[in-house]
């Protein structure tokens, strides 16, 4: 059953806090090649400036929590993070499609995560060409992805 997505216009400071919880329960659930000293390097660049940068949609639960998000520019997916509670219920592909129904067609995926990279071919992604180094020049590969 598709959840409900709605878009995020205007964050609230708890919005704000959540996307973040959401974001870092994610990448220690399914980034396990960062460290803590990356995912304390990039929770701040999250938290004050990609959340700002893309526009937002998400999925809440039934008591309004956030249990997964969304964030593009323009044609490309720029993030996709789902509580880890809540993997395999759906979330992520509701979000996905909403997405696509945006125009999106094309994300960026860490090389080293295969559970992501499996997920975006499962839903008609094929890899475009790839970057030895992900957008900040830190040593995490990265798929550059295409519709197809």
């Amino acid at each position: 059953m598709p959840h409900r997505v709605e878009a995020l216009l205007t964050l609230t400071t708890a919005d704000r806090q959540r996307l973040v919880e959401v974001w870092e329960s994610a990448v220690l659930a399914t980034h396990h090649f960062l460290t803590e000293d990356d995912i304390q390097f990039f929770k701040p660049l999250v938290r004050d400036a990609y959340l700002d940068s893309v526009k937002l949609a998400c999925v809440r639960d039934g008591e309004g929590r956030i249990t997964g998000f969304i964030g593009t520019h323009k044609i490309g997916v720029e993030m996709l993070f789902v509580d880890p509670a809540q993997h395999g219920y759906g979330i992520g592909r509701s979000l996905l499609r909403h997405a696509l129904d945006l125009g999106a067609t094309q994300v960026d995926v860490n090389e080293q995560n295969p559970q992501a990279v499996g997920f975006y071919q499962h839903m008609g992604f094929e890899i475009a060409s790839r970057s030895e180094v992900d957008g900040l020049g830190k040593p995490f590969p990265i798929l550059h992805l295409r519709l197809a």
